[in-house]
């Protein structure tokens, strides 16, 4: 089953959504919003993807926080992870042991078709 990790008003979570919808493939969505993004969770995309694919340093929540000028390391981008569930990119797709960050239609056809 794929997951699909996100929140609903965010543009490139609908078009993952969208293109999932249009080829008739059926997926859990977890809202983050709804529901609370364990440490655990965090743990196992960083084991399956990286610091620099998950951590969203361009997005309002990262320049509302003045992320910037702390000039985190991996670390501590890690720890802001875990406190902020904002920062992360999205979507995030769990499927097959593997984790997908973000949306790429290509990626998404070559992945899922």
């Amino acid at each position: 089953m794929i997951k699909v990790h996100g929140i609903k008003n965010c543009d490139t979570v609908r078009k993952a959504l969208k293109f999932f919808k249009e080829n008739s493939i059926d997926y859990d969505f977890f809202d983050f919003k709804k529901e609370e993004v364990t440490s655990n969770m965090i743990d196992y995309w960083l084991e399956n993807s990286s610091i620099d694919k998950l951590f969203n340093n361009r997005g309002a929540t990262y320049r509302n926080l003045k992320l910037k000028d702390l000039n985190l390391d991996d670390e501590g981008r890690k720890k802001w992870l875990k406190k902020e569930s904002m920062l992360l990119k999205r979507p995030i797709i769990e499927y097959n042991n593997k984790v997908i960050v973000g949306f790429n239609e290509q990626e998404y056809k070559d992945i899922f078709l």
